[in-house]
């Protein structure tokens, strides 16, 4: 038997991501496509859970993304990340979007989207492998586990529930 995992806190594994939002990235709105907010993040949540687990996770479920304010051609488009709750191969990783226009460094950053993404630890087989504990050191962090959580529950019910209905 392996040794049990030491746990960490929160604060070991938090990313921050950044990009200048172009051309490329546009709808054809002319806003950021939602996609790309998606994709920066997903790296940003994968980056997270590689840290924290120690080594490789993928991308099990995008919990749910709100989109709240459109981003911008030219917009610093900045991602702050950090595990929620943790578990035994699996973590619930929250991502805070936030956009700032690129000209004008008076103008405070506008949180514009939130995101929580479940990824699993993976070894080199592709099985799923144990993550460390989570510690939670602020009221703020045990919010977060506590909220992490019941989304966890829901997700596990809604799986359930749709399983017993396919079995009718």
């Amino acid at each position: 038997m392996s040794e049990p995992l030491t746990e960490r806190p929160v604060s070991f594994s938090r990313v921050s991501l950044a990009f200048v939002a172009g051309t490329a990235h546009a709808n054809i709105l002319g806003n950021v496509h939602g996609g790309e907010i998606m994709k920066l993040a997903d790296s940003t949540a994968g980056a997270v859970a590689f840290r924290h687990s120690d080594g490789p996770a993928v991308t099990a479920a995008m919990d749910e993304m709100t989109f709240l304010l459109p981003v911008h051609v030219g917009d610093i488009v900045k991602t702050y990340s950090q595990v929620n709750w943790a578990g035994r191969s699996s973590m619930e990783i929250g991502v805070r979007v936030e956009a700032q226009p690129f000209g004008n460094a008076t103008d405070d950053p506008v949180h514009v989207a939130s995101a929580y993404f479940v990824f699993v630890a993976i070894d080199e087989s592709g099985a799923s492998r144990p993550v460390p504990g989570l510690v939670t050191e602020t009221t703020t962090e045990q919010r977060r586990q506590r909220e992490a959580e019941i989304r966890r529950a829901h997700r596990l019910a809604r799986k359930m529930e749709i399983d017993q209905g396919r079995d009718l």
